[in-house]
């Protein structure tokens, strides 16, 4: 019988990442589980956060994964990218945003770039010299959207 070679982190790592590109959230979370049992990583965690609050819906051990990476490498903007996608399981965009923003602020990438996009920002106030919260702005914005002229 010939011995089975040992999988290295890496290998499951990028394993793990292409499930994960692909949508396949249960395949990439065990194979970061495999890759976490051979090398204690940061960027292990904060993925398998990501994985865990997407596939089993423990946002909050997500998020907390996600925050200890970013304790580790506070420097790494995928840390943020993966937290504000665990904010964004938890349905929270004004905290999804905030990492989104402090990710680009520590270098940014591509990808934070195209969901800052997708998660867009707020059209400004019908009348601005008044604020955003004012009643007049909040029932001509809606009066504006259902015309179709906003």
């Amino acid at each position: 019988m010939e011995p089975v070679p040992q999988e290295d982190a890496e290998k499951l790592f990028s394993r793990a990442l292409a499930a994960f590109s692909a949508g396949e959230y249960q395949a990439a979370l065990a194979q970061l589980e495999r890759a976490l049992k051979l090398e204690d990583n940061p960027l292990l965690h904060s993925y398998l956060g990501l994985c865990i609050a997407k596939e089993r819906g423990q946002v909050k051990k997500g998020r907390e994964l996600c925050l200890a990476s970013l304790e580790l490498e506070p420097e790494n903007p995928v840390h943020y990218l993966n937290l504000a996608r665990v904010h964004q399981v938890a349905r929270d965009k004004p905290q999804a945003l905030e990492a989104l923003r402090k990710g680009m602020s520590v270098g940014g990438s591509e990808e934070i770039k195209a969901l800052l996009a997708t998660l867009g920002t707020r059209k400004p106030p019908p009348l601005r010299f008044l604020s955003r919260d004012h009643f007049l702005n909040k029932w001509l914005g809606i009066a504006l959207s259902r015309v179709g002229l906003r």
